[in-house]
């Protein structure tokens, strides 16, 4: 039990969580077993085990089409569609963010990246039409985690080998909670405008035949969209399968559109290396601490005294979500996901909430990664807040958290319908 604080301390002086989890895994094998030749043997044994998974190799390939994508200028097209649309309302161009995240969030896979690929479109326009700098960083932070709340989602990949779940079931159970938080942020943005109303400017309406074109540009994200999604969803591939797809369509697609060369291509794979080979590592230190969780059977014990003491099943649930949403403003969703997952999930699985096993992993994966997400734009360490003002120096951090903070409630509303309601998380799957 004392393995867990010792995890924490680590983190907290600032030890990368992969190198952390690997150390505190590794020395509690010695000391549990008495024996440094049997922890470093299960080294040997529990990183070939780990990579040798098929599943993992997912996770280069959604980065890459993300990565693609941004070349191919998917990011500017959708948002030039949704400003189009929307960007002549009160709070227009902020909701065309939205929007555009929702859509770049479809075939990327990732927060930051989304956040800062959608920081670099539309904050300069944000800027043009008078839209209050704490009040534009804010839209562009909470935007950015749609992007690992629409499916394809990497973290979702990830909770899916730890929990030993259909990965295409996660991926269509979180798409309504996904749109249920872009509806919930352009709600946000509805408020913020009306309640300081000189937070944001107006532009002109858009031509209905330059928005038709605006539209029609968005069609490879569409394309790559159904070709991906809608292959996985209709047996055609499996998730991983799916994954090659969509990196090789955003590819020719970037290619077509002139982004792709040799010199970006290999600049592509330099950056997908480095971003697996960070991910990778986290989960070996994960693996590697889960199997000393495993042989000392925390989890077990931790699980048998629950069910012992006779807390209420949502009185639990509550608990484990509220310490998600603190700690997920110190760390990013996937360290957070790798180093509790073991840990709560087994306790989770043996409450009866009504439901079927399955039903219950699933609806618990999505609610860890909502309220994971939400610890993102969180002050004072959400790491969406920080990517996007790295990008804006003259807006003070302060007027980014006030602002953030009306997005942050949606997202607390949000997971409270979803805990009450889970047949909207379960909708899709049943």
């Amino acid at each position: 039990m004392y393995s867990f604080p010792a995890l924490l301390a680590l983190v907290f002086l600032r030890v990368p969580i992969g190198l952390a989890m690997f150390v505190t895994g590794l020395v509690g094998l010695i000391l549990v077993t008495d024996s440094t030749n049997m922890a470093f043997s299960r080294l040997k044994n529990e990183t070939f085990s780990t990579f040798s998974s098929y599943s993992l190799s997912i996770v280069p390939m959604f980065l890459l089409m993300g990565y693609f994508a941004t070349l191919g200028g998917m990011s500017s097209a959708l948002f030039k569609a949704a400003e189009g649309f929307l960007g002549h309302r009160k709070g227009g161009v902020a909701m065309a963010a939205i929007g555009a995240c929702a859509g770049f969030g479809a075939i990327c896979g990732s927060s930051l990246a989304t956040a800062a690929t959608m920081g670099r479109v539309a904050l300069p326009e944000l800027r043009q039409y008078g839209y209050a700098g704490g009040f534009s960083t804010a839209t562009l932070a909470a935007g950015g985690t749609l992007g690992i709340l629409i499916p394809p989602s990497v973290v979702l990949v990830i909770y899916a080998i730890l929990t030993e779940q259909n990965i295409a079931k996660l991926f269509l159970a979180a798409f309504i909670p996904g749109i249920m938080a872009a509806i919930g942020y352009v709600i946000a943005i509805s408020i913020y405008v009306r309640v300081f109303p000189g937070s944001a400017g107006t532009r002109p309406s858009v031509p209905m035949g330059e928005r038709f074109r605006a539209l029609f540009a968005v069609w490879p994200v569409l394309l790559v969209f159904i070709a991906v999604v809608g292959g996985i969803y209709g047996g055609i591939f499996t998730p991983t399968e799916g994954a090659a797809v969509g990196a090789l369509g955003t590819g020719i697609i970037a290619l077509v559109n002139g982004g792709l060369n040799w010199r970006t291509l290999l600049e592509s794979f330099t950056v997908t290396a480095r971003t697996t080979a960070m991910i990778f590592f986290i989960v070996l230190g994960a693996a590697f601490y889960n199997g000393f969780l495993a042989l000392t059977q925390v989890p077990q014990e931790l699980s048998n005294w629950v069910v012992s003491q006779g807390y209420s099943p949502w009185m639990v649930l509550t608990i484990i979500l509220i310490f998600y949403l603190i700690f997920g403003c110190l760390m990013d969703s996937l360290s957070m996901i790798l180093l509790t997952i073991p840990i709560f999930f087994p306790v989770i699985s043996v409450l009866d909430f009504g439901m079927t096993e399955e039903q219950v992993a699933i609806w618990f994966g999505i609610l860890v990664l909502i309220v994971v997400e939400v610890g993102l734009i969180t002050p004072p360490v959400g790491m969406n807040l920080f990517v996007i003002n790295a990008m804006d120096r003259a807006t003070k951090m302060i007027d980014t958290y006030k602002a953030v903070m009306f997005f942050v409630a949606t997202d607390i509303v949000r997971v409270i319908i979803l805990v009450m309601f889970p047949s909207i998380t379960l909708f899709l799957i049943s």
